[in-house]
Order: C-alpha cells, then sequence, then structure tokens
C-alpha cells in the first residue's frame, strides 16, 4: 500500500472533512493498494486535548556531562576539544 497525496485542512479535497471533523482534523492522506485496486481516505483528527508539562531537563546547558568517544571518532574529537573538553583516560 502506497501513500500518494497528504493534505492539510484547507486544501483542495479536504473540505466535506473540515466542515465534519472542524479544527481536530489534522491531515487527509490518500492510500493506494495494488492488490484490491482500492483507493482509502484517511484522516487523522485530534480525539483529546489535555495540558501537559514537558519534564525538567537532565542537565542545565553549562553543566559538564561524560560523553564517551572513541579513538577512531575523529570528527567527534575535534568536536569537543572546539568545546573545550576534557580527557578522562580510565
Amino acid at each position: 500500500m502506497t501513500t500518494r497525496l497528504k493534505l492539510k485542512p484547507g486544501q483542495k479535497g479536504t473540505k466535506r472533512l473540515v466542515d465534519q471533523y472542524g479544527d481536530d482534523l489534522v491531515s487527509v492522506r490518500y492510500r493506494y493498494d495494488e492488490e484490491s485496486h482500492t483507493r482509502l481516505k484517511t484522516v487523522e483528527i485530534i480525539v483529546e486535548r489535555k495540558q501537559w508539562a514537558p519534564p525538567p531537563p537532565l542537565f542545565a546547558t553549562d553543566d559538564v556531562v561524560p560523553v564517551r568517544i572513541a579513538f577512531s571518532e575523529t570528527v567527534n574529537k575535534q568536536l569537543a576539544r572546539a568545546a573545550d573538553g576534557r580527557w578522562d583516560l580510565r
């Protein structure tokens, strides 16, 4: 099954679905099934809206964090040196 067309609400071909679902409509996809020779129209809708607070970041932007860089990763070593990285040779 292949998807050939993905439309946003308000584009041509979504008018009836916008009337039906309103602001809850996220997208409309047209999928084609080669085996059964059918076209499927699918919709993505919002079914629930709820307040959410993102979790706090694990590290502050100026925290020192351990990073393992292999000897062969020359690009990553150069980036670490450019960011004033320190090596702990354990």
